[in-house]
């Protein structure tokens, strides 16, 4: 339910984000939500069809991938 209530308000105040900042403000939504323990595929259900946090949910799976692959070379070399 968080997650729907997220996708609520973030469709109704993006409008008052510029174009140029709801990349950033998307990055910020996608992490509290992260941070508050929503399931990925729970946000994707309930973002569905929005540019911004689709792309802020590709950029954090990255993210994390990324901090997987460096952790994993790191106990390598331990």
């Amino acid at each position: 339910m968080p997650a729907a209530l997220a996708s609520e308000l973030w469709s109704e105040l993006k409008r008052y984000i510029s174009s140029v900042d709801r990349d950033e403000a998307a990055d910020t939504v996608v992490n509290i939500l992260i941070d508050n323990d929503i399931d990925i595929e729970e946000i994707k259900s309930n973002f569905k069809g929005d540019p911004e946090i689709k792309r802020a949910l590709l950029q954090f799976t990255e993210d994390v991938d990324e901090d997987v692959d460096d952790y994993e070379e790191n106990v390598d070399e331990y």
